[in-house]
């Protein structure tokens, strides 16, 4: 079982293909909690996101432009992929905009090739790796604390289990899921 509230809230059932590896060491922890430069401040900003410096690891490029108790929306340039370590956000539900730069998402859930322009979804309690194809790369975070209640479980909203489960029939047929595969899925 896959869940970050334990048995109290929604959770996955997944089965491994082959066993989980085993964790080789875990490292110091450190506060990502953001710097507030101006509290309770209403004027008109203009952020340079493009100016963001340029850093070698995918969590010390992150900084926090805007927050608040439910969203932290950050800019990123990472020059290098995330190889020596894997992720897990257990606070938040991520969304990636990739503004610039190409690579592979890697999860347990499989692997999705995305490029310029694309949106990345990852939700919280998922281990992954981004491997970026080259060095420059410019991403746009959002870290979404709180979850709507209208958006927790799809089926029993809408009903449309056709295609929540064309979508799990293709993923066990191929675990390296496509964009062209989901959209395909999504738009069916």
């Amino acid at each position: 079982m896959v869940s970050t509230h334990g048995f109290s809230n929604v959770y996955s059932l997944i089965y491994h293909a082959y066993a989980p590896t085993l964790v080789k060491s875990v490292g110091e922890p450190f506060s990502r909690e953001p710097k507030i430069a101006f509290q309770r401040f209403l004027r008109h900003q203009s952020f340079e996101g493009f100016h963001v410096r340029p850093e070698d690891d995918y969590i010390e490029s992150k900084k926090a432009v805007l927050v608040n108790n439910d969203l932290h929306i950050s800019l990123a340039a990472p020059k290098k992929s995330i190889s020596d370590y894997f992720l897990k956000n257990a606070d938040a539900d991520e969304l990636i905009f990739v503004h610039e730069g190409s690579g592979v998402l890697k999860t347990i859930y499989g692997e999705i090739n995305f490029g310029y322009g694309d949106y990345l979804v990852i939700p919280r309690g998922t281990i992954f790796q981004l491997h970026f194809n080259d060095a420059n790369n410019r991403l746009l975070i959002v870290d979404s604390f709180h979850l709507s209640k209208r958006h927790v479980n799809i089926v029993m909203h809408t009903g449309n289990w056709k295609n929540i489960l064309h979508f799990a029939s293709a993923i066990y047929a191929n675990l390296k899921t496509s964009k062209r595969m989901m959209s395909k899925v999504i738009s069916a």
